[in-house]
C-alpha cells in the first residue's frame, strides 16, 4: 500500500528560543508515522528579527524532510497558513499548528485517526490552557459568544488553528477561496464536508512570548466579523430606529418641561438633545459602513495575499 504525503505547516515569528525543541518533537512524531504517511515539515517565516532564520537553515541542511518559506515581510498568521496551503500542493493531507507548542504535536496521530474514518477536516478544541489570563479568557468567550450572534456558521469558542484538512479541501483554498481578509477558524467550519473534533490541553509556552498583540487580535476579530456576517450593517438600522424613537420622547418631555418650568430657555434643549442623538447615531453607523467599505477596498486592489523571499528545500 502506498504511503500518503503528508505535510505538516506551521506559522513561525520570533521563535529562536524554542523553534528546535519545536522540531525534535514534530520529528519524532513524523518518524513514528514513516511506515503509512510520507511526512514533511513546512516552516513558514514571517520576517523575523532574530536567529529564527539562521536556526531552520541549519536544520532543513540536517532534514531533508524540513522545508522553509520565508515571506518577504510580516504578512500575519492567517496569510502565513494560506502560504503553507498553497505551496503544499503534492500533500494529501495538511496539518496545520503553531510553533510555540501549545499546540501538542503528539495529538497529531489522533487527527490522521479521525481523517481515516471518512473526515475532510479535523479540528481541534482546548480544554484548557495553563497560561492565559483571565482578562484573555474572558475577552476570547465574548469574541466568540458575540461572532455566533452575529454569524450563520457555527465556531466553537476553543476552536484552534490545529487542524488537519484533506487534499481536496486544500485544493478549494487555493483555486476558490482567496479572500484577503481571512479568519481560517470560520472557513473551514463554512466549507462543511465531514469534520470531527479532537480536544488537547494546551502546554504553557515554553519560551517566549505570545506574537497576538491586542490590536492584532482586535484585527483579527474585526476580519471575522467582516468575513461571515453582515448583521452589524442591519442591526445600525435598528440602532437608529431606537435613537430616534428616543429623540422623539425626550422631544414631548423638554415641550412638557417648558411649559412646567419657565426658566429653561425656548428650544435650547430640544437642539441640544437631537444634535447629540443624531450626531451619535450617525457616527455609529458611519463607522460601521466605514469597516465594510475598508474590507472591500483591500479585495478590490487585489495585491498579493503574501510575498516570498526565499524558499529552502522547495521544489520550484
Amino acid at each position: 500500500m502506498s504511503r500518503k504525503a503528508l505535510t505538516i505547516v506551521t506559522p513561525v515569528f520570533n521563535e529562536e528560543e524554542v523553534i528546535a525543541q519545536f522540531y525534535e518533537r514534530v520529528s519524532a512524531v513524523m518518524t513514528s508515522l514513516q511506515e503509512s504517511y510520507e511526512t514533511k515539515l513546512l516552516f513558514v517565516l514571517d520576517r523575523s528579527t532574530d536567529r529564527t532564520l539562521s536556526i531552520l537553515r541549519d536544520i532543513a541542511v540536517r532534514d531533508p524532510r524540513v522545508q522553509v518559506l520565508v515571506l518577504s515581510s510580516r504578512f500575519g498568521h492567517q496569510m502565513s497558513l494560506l502560504a503553507g496551503i498553497d505551496h503544499s500542493r503534492d500533500a494529501d493531507l495538511i496539518v496545520m499548528m503553531d510553533s510555540d507548542l501549545q499546540h501538542p504535536p503528539e495529538i497529531i496521530p489522533r487527527l490522521l485517526e479521525q481523517n481515516a474514518r471518512g473526515n475532510d477536516v479535523v479540528y481541534t478544541i482546548r480544554q484548557s490552557t495553563e497560561d492565559t489570563g483571565v482578562v484573555r479568557k474572558a475577552a476570547g468567550s465574548v469574541f466568540y459568544r458575540l461572532l455566533s450572534y452575529l454569524s450563520r456558521v457555527p465556531i466553537s469558542e476553543n476552536a484552534a488553528d490545529f487542524r488537519l484538512i484533506s487534499g481536496r479541501v486544500a485544493s478549494l483554498m487555493r483555486q476558490e477561496i482567496r479572500e484577503r481578509n481571512m479568519f481560517l477558524r470560520g472557513i473551514f467550519s463554512w466549507i462543511g464536508f465531514n469534520q470531527a473534533s479532537v480536544e488537547y490541553v494546551a502546554a504553557r509556552r515554553v519560551a517566549g512570548r505570545s506574537k497576538y498583540s491586542l490590536s492584532r487580535m482586535v484585527g483579527l476579530a474585526t476580519a471575522a466579523i467582516l468575513s461571515f456576517s453582515t448583521r452589524p450593517l442591519q442591526m445600525s438600522i435598528f440602532v437608529g430606529l431606537a435613537f430616534a424613537a428616543l429623540s422623539v420622547a425626550l422631544v414631548v418631555f423638554t415641550v412638557v418641561a417648558y411649559f412646567v418650568d419657565s426658566s429653561i430657555p425656548s428650544g435650547w434643549t430640544t437642539i441640544v438633545t437631537l444634535l447629540l442623538l443624531f450626531s451619535g447615531v450617525q457616527l455609529i453607523v458611519m463607522g460601521i459602513l466605514g469597516v465594510y467599505i475598508g474590507g472591500i477596498y483591500e479585495e478590490v486592489k487585489a495585491r498579493p495575499h503574501y510575498i516570498v523571499d526565499e524558499m529552502i528545500n522547495i521544489p520550484r
